[in-house]
C-alpha cells in the first residue's frame, strides 16, 4: 500500500508502505519463534539419526545459520560504509565554521558576541539571538517602561463603558445573577477587598472551598473601575493552574455578567482562546500563558491587575511568576497584584511580599462529620493480617537489608502510635479489639478489602447519597472495582460504579456528574483528580485512603518517582470538602488521628520535586541571568544538585553551552511550549521532512497518550495497541499510527474499537497544528499544515522516525537483559539504576525476541519497581546517529566507540574514522540549519547529504557490523 500526501482530502492509507509489509512479515516470523514453530528446529532432525549424530546435525545447522548471517552482515556493513563515504564526500567544503561555537564567560557586549558567531550569516535570527545573549531583565523592564502603554486613559471609552455597565444593571438576567452572587461569602467582603487593593500594591486573599473568591474578586475590581469611569485603564488577568479551570471559570463569570464570552470576559489557553475586549475586561488564562506574555511585555504594561489563583498549589510556573513580580512591582507602582490562596499557607506569601495584608473569606458548605480509622474499625469489625514477625524477631534479623527496613518501619510506627493508644485506653471510647488492630503496623497498608466493607456499611446503614472513594492509582481502582463486582453485593439495578482517573476518556469522566435514577446509589472510585479539578455536587460520603501518588525527582538517582505517600493536611481538607455540597456530609479517613498529626501542612512545592530543564530555559529566554542565582531567590529554592542535573541534560541536548549560555538550538527550544527533549524532536522532524508522525509522538509524550485500559479488557486493549504499533517494537510508532488513523476516520467507532480517547486525540491533533504554527513562525516550515506534502517527504521511513525520537530522548537508553514471558515483563538495564522493567502498558512488555538489545524511552518512574513507560527498540547505528557526546579510543587492533559513558561498541579503524567524519558532518550541518532557519532544499548538495544520512539510519532491521563489547 502507498501512503498519499498532499491535499487534506487525500487518502492516508498507510504511512510506512512496503517497509510496513516487510515488518509485519518479520513480526510473524518473530511470533512464530516465540511459539516455537519456526525454522529447522520445529521440523526436528531426520528420524534415522541416532546418538552423537543428532548433536552433530544440529551443530552443522547452527554453523550454516551463523555463516549466512555473517555473510549478510558483511553486505550490510559494506552498504553502510558506502553510504557514510558518500555523505563525507558530499559534505567537503560545506558549513566549515571559521570559529569555535562556544561563548566565553567574559563576553560583555554585542561586538564580542559577533566575533564568537561569525559563522552565522547576518540574518534576523542572528540579531535576535545576539540581543538575547547580551540582554538582562532589568534593562528589558526599563526599556518597556519607556514605551507608551496600551492602557492610556481615554475619557470617551471610560464614558461608553460606564453607560453600558449602568444599562446592564436593569436587565432581568443580570439582576437574577446578582441575587445569586450576593449569597456567596466573598460578597460580604467586597468593600474590604476593594479598600485593601486601593491602598496596597500586593494583597493575599485566603478562602475556603466554595467561598466564591475565584469567580468574584476579578468582578469586584472590574465593576468598581467601570463605576468610577476607569474602564479604559483597566485590564485584569487572572491565572488558573489548569486549562479546564481557566475555561470553566471564564464561562461562569461571563454568565454571571449576563454576557457571552468575548465581551468583558475571555480566556486564553495553549490551544484555544476567546479574547475579551482590550479595555475594561478580565482575561482568564493558564499560568504558563502569563509567562509567555512576559517575553514580549516584560513590565506587563498591558495589564492593570494581576490575579494569581490557587497559588497554594505551588506549581513551578506560579512560583516562577511570583518571583518575577518582585522585580516588576518596584517599577510599576500602578500595577496591582492579588494572590489567592487556601488558608494553610497564605502567611508564606505575605512574608515573601514584605508582610503584605491578608484577608480571609470563610467557606460555604454544609457541616461534614469526620471519622478516622479507629471509628471505621469499630463500624466494620475489620481485622488486618498479623505481621509475619514481631519487633523482637525482626531485631535478630535486621543485619539483612530487607528485615532491617521492616524492623525500622515497625519501630517507627510503634513510637508514633503508642502514646495515642494509651490515651484511647484511658478514655475507654473504643474496645480492646480496635486498640489491638491499631497496634498492628499493617493497619497503615492500603486495604481494598476494608474499603469494600466500609462501602457496604454505608450502603446498608446510611441514607441515600453518592460515595466518593479516593485511591492512590489506577491499578488500585481496577482491583477495588473487581472486588466489588465479585462480591455480588452491588447489583446494577441498585448501584452504579464509576472509575475516575486522568487517563480515562473525558466522555467517561463526564458520566460521574449525572445524577443516577431514583433508588440507585452512585459510587465513584477516583484518584486525586477529584480533589480540586472537579466538583461532584451530589457526593455525601467521602472515603479517604490517606494516600496519594506524587511525582518526585530523586536527585541522587537522577530519576522521577511515582510512589504512594501520605497526603498533606491541605489534601485531606480538600478531600473532606468534596462532601457536604448539598447537605450534611460524612468523611471517613482510613488513618488514625495519631497519623494525621504527622502530616505535612501542604504538599512540597513542585519546583522542589520535578526536573528543572524547562524552568532553566525560561530563565534564559527571559534573560534572568545564571540559573542558580535566580532560583536562589524563589520562595523555596530547589536543590543545587537538581539544578546541576538539569544543566547537564541541557548541555547534552546542545541547548546550553559550557558557560550556561543558550545555543542557537536552545534559543529555539526555549520558544516552544514543551519539554526540551520533545522540542528537539520536532525541530529535527522539520529538518528531515517527517513532520506528521513525529509531531504525533511529541504531542503524546508532552501531554498524554490517548490509549486507555477499560476494566476487564486489558488483554484486548493490548492487542489493539500492538496492531497500531505494526509490530515495530515501539510504543512511539503506536502513538503516531493511532493519531494518523484517527485523523482519517475521526469518529467514535474507531476510538471505541482501539480503546482510544476521542477527546484526547482531538487535543493531540490540535497540538500538532500548534507545533506546525510555531515551526512555521521560526522558519523551519513553509506552512502551518502538519500534513503538508513537502514537510512529509520522509514520513514513510520508520527507521528515520525512530532515529529522530532517539535523538530527542538521548541519553535515555536501556539495554535489554532478557525478554518477557507470561509471568514477568522485559527486564532491562540502565547505567544510573541497574535493573529496570518495561511497564505493563508498553507494547514491548511481553516481547521475547528483539531485533536489537537497545530501548529508548521518555518516561522512567519508580513505583512498585523502576519502570520504563514508553519504549522503542533501536539499533546501534541509530545510537551513533543520536548520541551527541561520544568518543573513540583504540583497544588493541580495534577501536571502541563509547556513548553516554556506558554503551560501548567495537569497530575496525576504517569504520571508526568514517563514523568520526559522519558525526562531524551531522553536527556541522545541523548547527548550520539551526542557526540559519529555513526549509531544506532536497535538490542541492544539502539535500544529498541528508539523503545519505537517512539511508544510513534506514538499515536498522539487522545488526550493522558493530560487535557489542559491553553495555
Amino acid at each position: 500500500m502507498s501512503y498519499h500526501r498532499g491535499s487534506k482530502s487525500a487518502p492516508r492509507t498507510s504511512r510506512f508502505g512496503r517497509e510496513n509489509e516487510q515488518s509485519q512479515s518479520n513480526a510473524s516470523m518473530s511470533t512464530s519463534k516465540n511459539n516455537g514453530e519456526s525454522g529447522e528446529r520445529s521440523k526436528g532432525h531426520p528420524s534415522w539419526l541416532r546418538g552423537k549424530e543428532i548433536g552433530l546435525y544440529y551443530r552443522d545447522q547452527h554453523k550454516n545459520k551463523v555463516k549466512k548471517k555473517q555473510e549478510h552482515f558483511i553486505k550490510v556493513k559494506q552498504s553502510v560504509e558506502q553510504t557514510m563515504i558518500l555523505a563525507v564526500e558530499n559534505s567537503k567544503g560545506l558549513y566549515n565554521k571559521s570559529c569555535n561555537n562556544e561563548i566565553k564567560s567574559d563576553i560583555t557586549n554585542n561586538s564580542d558576541l559577533e566575533n564568537k558567531y561569525t559563522h552565522i550569516h547576518d540574518s534576523r535570527f542572528k540579531q535576535k539571538f545576539l540581543e538575547l545573549l547580551s540582554g538582562n531583565i532589568q534593562n528589558n523592564i526599563a526599556k518597556a517602561m519607556s514605551v507608551k502603554s496600551r492602557l492610556e486613559r481615554d475619557p470617551v471609552t471610560d464614558k461608553i463603558l460606564f453607560e453600558e455597565f449602568n444599562k446592564k444593571q436593569n436587565s432581568n438576567e443580570y439582576v437574577a445573577m446578582q441575587a445569586f452572587r450576593q449569597k456567596l461569602p466573598a460578597y460580604d467582603k467586597k468593600a474590604e477587598i476593594l479598600d485593601l487593593i486601593k491602598n496596597n500594591q500586593v494583597i493575599v486573599i485566603s478562602g475556603e472551598t466554595g467561598c466564591g473568591k475565584t469567580t468574584q474578586v476579578g468582578q469586584f475590581i472590574l465593576d468598581n473601575e467601570l463605576e468610577n469611569e476607569n474602564g479604559s485603564i483597566t485590564r485584569i488577568i487572572c491565572t488558573e493552574p489548569r486549562r479546564i479551570s481557566a475555561i470553566s471559570v471564564a464561562e461562569r463569570v461571563a454568565a454571571e455578567r449576563a454576557e457571552r464570552l468575548g465581551k468583558s470576559v475571555g480566556f486564553q489557553i495553549r490551544l484555544e482562546k476567546i479574547s475579551p475586549r482590550e479595555r475594561g475586561s478580565i482575561l482568564f488564562c493558564t499560568t504558563g500563558m502569563l509567562l509567555q506574555f512576559m517575553q514580549s511585555d516584560p513590565a506587563l504594561k498591558g495589564f492593570s491587575h494581576i490575579i494569581l489563583d490557587e497559588v497554594h498549589e505551588r506549581s513551578t510556573e506560579s512560583d516562577f511568576i511570583i518571583t518575577l513580580l518582585r522585580q516588576i512591582i518596584p517599577v510599576r507602582p500602578d500595577l496591582k497584584v492579588v494572590l489567592m490562596s487556601a488558608t494553610l499557607n497564605s502567611k508564606r506569601f505575605s512574608d515573601y511580599y514584605s508582610n503584605c495584608p491578608i484577608i480571609h473569606i470563610p467557606g460555604f458548605t454544609y457541616p461534614v462529620e469526620e471519622f478516622y480509622l479507629e471509628d471505621v474499625l469499630l463500624f466494620t469489625g475489620f481485622r488486618f493480617p498479623e505481621s509475619q514477625f514481631t519487633v523482637k524477631e525482626l531485631s535478630y534479623k535486621r543485619h539483612q537489608k530487607k528485615y532491617k527496613e521492616q524492623h525500622d518501619k515497625h519501630c517507627n510506627y510503634l513510637e508514633m502510635i503508642n502514646s495515642y493508644l494509651v490515651n484511647l485506653l484511658v478514655e475507654k471510647k473504643y474496645p480492646m479489639s480496635v486498640i489491638n488492630q491499631l497496634r498492628n503496623p499493617n493497619c497503615e497498608n492500603l486495604s481494598l478489602e476494608l474499603i469494600e466493607e466500609l462501602i457496604r456499611h454505608i450502603c446498608t446503614t446510611k441514607e441515600p447519597g453518592a460515595i466518593l472513594v479516593f485511591l492512590p492509582g489506577m491499578m488500585d481502582i481496577i482491583k477495588l472495582n473487581k472486588i466489588m463486582l465479585n462480591s455480588e453485593h452491588y447489583p446494577t439495578n441498585k448501584y452504579i460504579i464509576y472509575p475516575l482517573h486522568s487517563r480515562m476518556p473525558t466522555i467517561d469522566q463526564r458520566l460521574i456528574f449525572k445524577e443516577p435514577p431514583l433508588g440507585v446509589r452512585k459510587i465513584i472510585i477516583a484518584t486525586s483528580i477529584a480533589e480540586t479539578s472537579i466538583t461532584i455536587e451530589d457526593v455525601v460520603y467521602v472515603i479517604d485512603c490517606g494516600k496519594t501518588k506524587l511525582s518526585r525527582f530523586d536527585v541522587n538517582k537522577n530519576m522521577e518517582t511515582l510512589e504512594p505517600e501520605w497526603v498533606s493536611k491541605a489534601n485531606a481538607k480538600q478531600r473532606r470538602g468534596r462532601a457536604g455540597r448539598v447537605k450534611k456530609g460524612y468523611c471517613y479517613h482510613l488513618y488514625s488521628k495519631a497519623r494525621e498529626l504527622t502530616f505535612d501542612d501542604y504538599q512540597l512545592p513542585e519546583m522542589l520535586r520535578t526536573r528543572l530543564e524547562e524552568v532553566i530555559l525560561q530563565i534564559k529566554i527571559l534573560q534572568l541571568g545564571e540559573a542558580k542565582e535566580f532560583l536562589a531567590s524563589v520562595m523555596d529554592p530547589p536543590n543545587l544538585k537538581a539544578i546541576d542535573l538539569s544543566l547537564e541534560l541541557l548541555r547534552t541536548l546542545n541547548a546550553l553551552d559550557n558557560d550556561e549560555h543558550l545555543t542557537p538550538l536552545g534559543y529555539h527550544l526555549a520558544q516552544l511550549p514543551l519539554d526540551p527533549r520533545t522540542g528537539k524532536m520536532i525541530i529535527w522532524a522539520a529538518l528531515f521532512s517527517c513532520v506528521d508522525p513525529v509531531f504525533s509522538i511529541a504531542a503524546s509524550l508532552t501531554f498524554k497518550d490517548a490509549f486507555y485500559c477499560p476494566l476487564g479488557k486489558e488483554e484486548k486493549a493490548m492487542e489493539k495497541k500492538l496492531e497500531l504499533s505494526m509490530w515495530q517494537y515501539s510504543d512511539h510508532i503506536a502513538l503516531a499510527e493511532a493519531l494518523r488513523r484517527f485523523e482519517i476516520n475521526h469518529n467514535f467507532g474507531f476510538c471505541y474499537q482501539y480503546f482510544l480517547s476521542y477527546n484526547t486525540l482531538n487535543l493531540l491533533s490540535e497540538m500538532k497544528r500548534q507545533f506546525a504554527q510555531h515551526l512555521c513562525a521560526m522558519k523551519f516550515l513553509n506552512t502551518d499544515d502538519p500534513i503538508d506534502e513537502n514537510a512529509n517527504r520522509n514520513s514513510n521511513n520508520i527507521a528515520l522516525i525512530k532515529a529522530i525520537v532517539c535523538v530527542g530522548l538521548y541519553p535515555n537508553i536501556a539495554t535489554i537483559k532478557h525478554g518477557g514471558d507470561s509471568k514477568r515483563g522485559v527486564i532491562a538495564w540502565t547505567p544510573e539504576d541497574g535493573t529496570v522493567k518495561v511497564h505493563p502498558s508498553s507494547v514491548n512488555n511481553k516481547m521475547k525476541d528483539f531485533p536489537s538489545p537497545f530501548l529508548t524511552y521518555f518516561t522512567k518512574q519508580r513505583s512498585t519497581a523502576i519502570y520504563l513507560h514508553d519504549t522503542s527498540c533501536v539499533t546501534a547505528p541509530i545510537l551513533l546517529f543520536a548520541g551527541s557526546n561520544s568518543f573513540i579510543q583504540r583497544v588493541r587492533q580495534d577501536y571502541v566507540i563509547t556513548l553516554n559513558t556506558s554503551l560501548r561498541f567495537l569497530c575496525d579503524p576504517r569504520t571508526a574514522r568514517l563514523i568520526q567524519d559522519l558525526r562531524t558532518i551531522i553536527n556541522n550541518l545541523l548547527e548550520y540549519k539551526i542557526s540559519h532557519p529555513g526549509t531544506v532544499n532536497w535538490d542541492n548538495q544539502e539535500g544529498q547529504i541528508l539523503n545519505a544520512l537517512i539511508e544510513f539510519v534506514s538499515q536498522t532491521d539487522e545488526e550493522m557490523g558493530f560487535g557489542k563489547l559491553n553495555g
